[in-house]
């Protein structure tokens, strides 16, 4: 029950984040995709289940932002979420250079699979912001790799002072 109250409050604090972003610039909106970062660390942190069930919930959320056909963004966060659960329990990616290559593959793979079933489904154009969506994996991953690391000694330094 913590883990889900703890995935709950994730997707607020990312939602309230996403929503910054946008009223701030959808430039960031764009480049920096905050629920992809969120379903990733809950993927590499509890495992490809949890991390695919936050997949759906953000990629639902994310779909019901876009007038386009809802599921879309659900399924490609769904494999995301998978894929870093199960990966990082055969990879170490938690040094700050594997940890921004493994975001940055997954990133790539989510848009390609979120490319194929927006062409399959829809006939018109990508919106892509002026090419600002391509520049999306490189960075978040930058951005998530600095955040999960500064997560990592954030979280060494805090069990020590209670652990003494």
């Amino acid at each position: 029950m913590k883990e889900v109250l703890e995935g709950l409050i994730g997707i607020i604090i990312a939602f309230v984040i996403y929503t910054i972003f946008s009223r701030t610039s959808y430039s960031l909106v764009q480049i920096i995709n905050i629920f992809s970062l969120l379903v990733i660390y809950y993927g590499v942190k509890k495992g490809e289940i949890f991390g695919a069930c936050m997949g759906v919930l953000c990629g639902f959320i994310i779909d019901s932002f876009s007038l386009g056909v809802f599921g879309v963004a659900g399924i490609s966060k769904t494999l995301t979420g998978f894929l870093a659960g199960y990966i990082s329990k055969k990879v170490n990616v938690l040094t700050i250079s594997r940890n921004f290559l493994f975001i940055f593959i997954l990133l790539f793979i989510e848009m390609a699979v979120w490319t194929i079933l927006y062409a399959f489904i829809f006939s018109g154009p990508i919106n892509t912001g002026g090419g600002l969506l391509f520049l999306q994996p490189l960075v978040t991953a930058v951005f998530g790799s600095l955040i999960f690391t500064s997560l990592e000694k954030w979280k060494r330094v805090f069990t020590r002072k209670n652990e003494s």
